[in-house]
């Protein structure tokens, strides 16, 4: 995903049984100028984010709270910080999910990936054109 121009940049089609967390390696863009990782709650584990340190990335993900604990105000405060610049990204979901989606229903994982890349590459095209008559 680019943050800076809401351009899709790759996609990763699985099963629904499937988390997203096992394609992790699979998204990450080694391309990519920023070696900064934003994340929602379900990629908080401290090995991964050992990992990800290790490997030459800047993770900044979302805590969850502890079991029967509340989450503490110092978790908030930074829940709250990694969540503003992840919103810019979260636009692109809501852009897909009123063109229908991103669960594709079809047999097999090579037709739902082509629906997707289709969809991708519709929301990339009206992206464009956005852009271009700002510029």
């Amino acid at each position: 995903m680019d943050r800076r121009h809401k351009l899709i940049r790759c996609v990763r089609v699985s099963d629904a049984s499937e988390a997203d967390t096992r394609h992790l390696v699979d998204v990450l863009d080694r391309r990519n100028s920023s070696r900064d990782f934003w994340a929602d709650r379900g990629y908080h584990d401290k090995p991964r984010e050992q990992w990800l340190r290790m490997i030459g990335w800047r993770p900044h993900i979302q805590r969850k709270s502890q079991a029967g604990k509340p989450i503490s105000q110092r978790s908030k405060a930074r829940n709250k910080r990694i969540a503003s610049p992840r919103a810019r990204v979260e636009h692109v979901f809501a852009s897909l999910a009123q063109m229908g989606g991103k669960m594709i229903r079809s047999i097999g994982l090579v037709r739902a990936e082509f629906g997707l890349m289709v969809k991708s590459a519709v929301y990339n095209l009206k992206r464009m054109s956005t852009l271009l008559e700002v510029a």
